[in-house]
């Protein structure tokens, strides 16, 4: 089978440049196009020359359409609206779509739910191995904890990611709702700040902090009576991101129509 051809949206971020470092140096993928948006400074660059890389003769456009008529699919890590918008038009040309943003509305969820009946989806706040294991240990403490045993998520970032908490965050936070029977939105608790009162049983809470170059760190805390489990996943390099998000499109590509996840890659589903 020949070369996947990829087109990277988000081409100049941290990690659009990682995503086409990583592209260089795997077997079946090639990079065929990178986007940015209209008015961005990095228009018009080459995307092997922004990633570190002798240049590509890939092109930086805000232009989607013409790449994705001689791609096999898009990586996108850029922001929602972004995300939303253009995975409308990887959906009707039946291209595969790997999605690492993070940040979406109830809205853009649903046009992304909408667009995978006619695309390939995989759509994760985390792409490596290590947090989709971490995410399926969360589960099984938090199904086998009782709810004397209170649930706070603690993630670290560095100083320029702009959503709180991070997706991984509320990815961790769902699977131990899921587990438990309850419904996130209804017990997610974001920050405490002033007189908030006692805790209430069953809440999940969140702590985001932000400062460095931090890649991601993340704590899911289950504080008992007289004990304490920490279950800790540390981060230490954007490569084991953008690595997850090529497999996936690989994974991915040849599937049928429908929104997976980086469990569904990994065999965890």
């Amino acid at each position: 089978m020949s070369d996947m051809r990829l087109v990277i949206a988000g081409a100049g971020g941290r990690m659009g440049r990682t995503v086409t470092k990583a592209a260089s140096g795997m077997a079946g993928v090639s990079v065929v196009g990178a986007l940015e948006p209209a008015g961005s400074p990095l228009l018009g660059q080459d995307a092997g020359v922004l990633a570190g890389l002798p240049a590509l003769g890939i092109t930086v456009t805000h232009e989607p359409k013409t790449l994705l008529a001689a791609a096999d699919g898009v990586i996108d890590f850029t922001v929602p609206a972004a995300t939303a918008a253009l995975v409308e038009l990887s959906a009707a040309r039946g291209l595969v779509h790997v999605i690492g943003t993070t940040g979406f509305s109830q809205q853009d969820e649903r046009r992304v739910a909408d667009a995978a009946k006619r695309g390939t989806i995989v759509k994760s706040g985390n792409m490596s191995l290590g947090v989709n294991l971490l995410v399926a240990l969360v589960k099984q403490v938090a199904s086998s904890l009782d709810d004397d045993f209170d649930i706070e998520i603690v993630e670290m970032h560095h100083n320029k990611k702009i959503d709180a908490p991070s997706g991984t965050a509320l990815m961790l936070g769902r699977a131990a709702a899921e587990a438990r029977g309850i419904n996130l939105d209804q017990h997610a608790v974001r920050g405490r700040d002033g007189h908030t009162g006692t805790r209430n049983p069953g809440d999940i809470g969140f702590a985001a902090l932000r400062g460095g170059t931090v890649v991601g760190e993340h704590s899911v805390i289950f504080a008992g009576p007289a004990e304490r489990i920490e279950l800790v996943h540390k981060a230490e390099d954007r490569m084991l991101f953008a690595r997850g998000a090529l497999k996936a499109a690989l994974w991915a590509r040849g599937r049928k129509p429908g929104l997976y996840s980086m469990a569904d890659v990994l065999g965890l589903a």
